[in-house]
């Protein structure tokens, strides 16, 4: 697979609201233009590697105009603050959207972990 963008910084504390949703996220400083989206991304921390659903972008549902880099890790529960990471970003599942409701974006990140879980799944 031939990665689209990679990324790399140190896992700064967001304001928690992915974690709030029950989707935390490793945040880092953006340091290069990305197209805003959803991606399917590897990333890795403390020399393993995982697969994420990485948000680039501002938060449109929340009114915020801050583009930022946040990375759920798929199956993961590590308090990684302060930790140096690599993003890779693969595949643009969607683009960056404003939801109506809370519920609805919830629902919509469930669906594109389905679909970064299918993509990895045939890719690798």
């Amino acid at each position: 697979m031939k990665p689209n963008f990679i990324l790399s910084g140190i896992v700064i504390t967001g304001q928690k609201r992915g974690a709030g949703l029950g989707f935390p996220t490793a945040n880092i400083m953006l340091s290069q233009d990305v197209p805003e989206g959803i991606y399917a991304s590897l990333i890795t921390v403390k020399k393993h590697t995982y697969q994420a659903a990485t948000f680039i972008g501002s938060a449109k549902t929340f009114n915020e105009t801050d583009i930022k880099a946040e990375s759920y890790i798929l199956d993961f529960s590590e308090n990684i603050y302060g930790e140096n990471v690599t993003v890779t970003l693969y595949k643009k599942v969607r683009e960056n959207q404003a939801f109506s409701s809370i519920d609805e974006l919830i629902e919509q990140i469930h669906k594109d972990i389905k679909v970064i879980r299918h993509f990895f799944a045939t890719k690798i």
